[in-house]
């Protein structure tokens, strides 16, 4: 565990920093705006469905149980709605509906990291679940090749979420492209939507920053061995 524990561990308090200033700054942003109801009055998911009648996407509008659980399933082509947002009229339900829409969209206009970042998925999944143990066995039986392994596992696994930051940022300009459009929002309230997308794309760039300095890390690590 020696290895895991040096002077390296400085690379991830600049990540650490930005993650724990992202998650308050979400949850701040979102609970204020979540106390502002629209001046259209709209629910979330009613301007949820509109968008996607007006962009010709076929996509059903559901509830899920949890708060901010939002996601577009490209598997099932379920675009699914929190509780804190279904039925919401707020101007941060909405910013939130109308993002989830965006990745809608890009899915039936194929957009191509959209594209890649499903298919890195399984990947992803198995890469962050496999490398850290494999570059721990590697240190300790001291077997360079299976540190070499997790590290190139932990690599797909940091470009999953590099690529997953144009696919969050496309998403949150065109619900923005919309939302003023379409004017669902009101030039102020189009203001607060935009601080709520803004705080959750924080969150986007901290985990991509904490991957890359752990990948990093492990890189320093492997090559001081």
């Amino acid at each position: 565990m020696y290895y895991f524990y040096d002077w390296t561990m400085i690379l991830l308090v600049p990540a650490i920093l930005l993650s724990l200033y992202a998650q308050i700054k979400v949850k701040s942003t979102f609970a204020r705006y979540a106390g502002i109801r629209s001046s259209q009055n709209m629910t979330a998911d009613a301007v949820a469905r509109d968008i996607l009648l007006r962009t010709e996407v076929d996509v059903p509008v559901e509830r899920v149980s949890g708060r901010l659980t939002d996601h577009y399933d490209p598997r099932h082509k379920v675009l699914r709605l929190s509780d804190a947002v279904y039925g919401q009229s707020s101007i941060a339900a909405i910013a939130v509906a109308a993002h989830e829409c965006g990745h809608a969209v890009q899915d039936a206009r194929d957009y191509f990291p959209l594209k890649i970042r499903n298919a890195l998925v399984p990947v992803s999944t198995f890469g962050s679940n496999l490398a850290i143990p494999l570059v721990l066995f590697g240190f300790i039986f001291q077997f360079p090749p299976l540190v070499n392994i997790g590290i190139i596992l932990y690599a797909a696994a940091v470009f999953f979420t590099v690529i997953t930051l144009p696919v969050e940022f496309d998403a949150s300009y065109m619900a923005l492209r919309v939302l003023k459009k379409r004017s669902y929002l009101s030039p102020e309230e189009l203001t607060g939507a935009k601080k709520v997308l803004k705080a959750a794309a924080l969150t986007y760039l901290a985990a991509a920053l904490a991957a890359l300095m752990n990948l990093l890390r492990l890189i320093l690590l492997s090559r001081r061995r």
